[in-house]
């Protein structure tokens, strides 16, 4: 996450994470269900108009780092090394991602989300949103117009690599596996 360097933008920052780290408490605290909007702003001490501000939706509290992982998956494609290859580059993005969220401090979080399906729900459009970003940036990184069903279809088979390895035994072993396939099938659609 990049650091804010004004000092309004260090509050506001602060602020944000303030309340993230509250409705994270009190979610695993007392479940998801169980705490409301108001309970949270109360809790970190802000306005609802405040909480708002920073997130849009009550299941945006629980994926407060929605726009970072976003933005890292697209600068994966963008900001490779030169003569970097695409796959190798989303693979080692994934990666990170995947440490990030199998790791054991993350396991009541994915439990909860789990278990909830307006969380569930929430996760799964983010996901396809991700996708449609990820496309974008290979599709301009090609140098098309627009997303092809190659560029949106390796898309979210990198972003579904995230989902199924975070859940695996062996999370980086199932990066590795499933990269393999992505890989195959990456080099399949360029040479068609």
């Amino acid at each position: 996450m990049t650091v804010p360097t004004g000092r309004r933008e260090r509050k506001k920052a602060a602020t944000r994470e303030k309340i993230a780290e509250t409705a994270r408490r009190l979610f695993l605290e007392r479940g998801y269900d169980e705490v409301g909007i108001r309970d949270v702003a109360a809790e970190a001490d802000v306005a609802v108009t405040t909480l708002f501000s920073h997130f849009a939706s009550k299941e945006a509290l629980v994926f407060e780092r929605d726009g970072e992982f976003e933005q890292n998956l697209t600068r994966a494609v963008t900001d490779r090394a030169p003569g970097e290859s695409l796959i190798p580059a989303l693979r080692r993005e994934i990666h990170v991602m995947v440490r990030h969220c199998a790791a054991d401090a993350a396991a009541p979080l994915w439990r909860m989300i789990d278990a909830s399906p307006a969380l569930r729900e929430y996760d799964e459009v983010m996901r396809l949103r991700h996708a449609e970003s990820l496309a974008k940036a290979i599709a301009d990184d090609l140098g098309l117009a627009r997303p092809t069903t190659a560029c949106r279809t390796i898309a979210r088979f990198v972003v579904g690599a995230h989902s199924l390895a975070r859940e695996a035994p062996e999370p980086a072993t199932a990066v590795d596996e499933i990269f393999e396939m992505i890989d195959a099938a990456w080099g399949v659609a360029v040479a068609g």
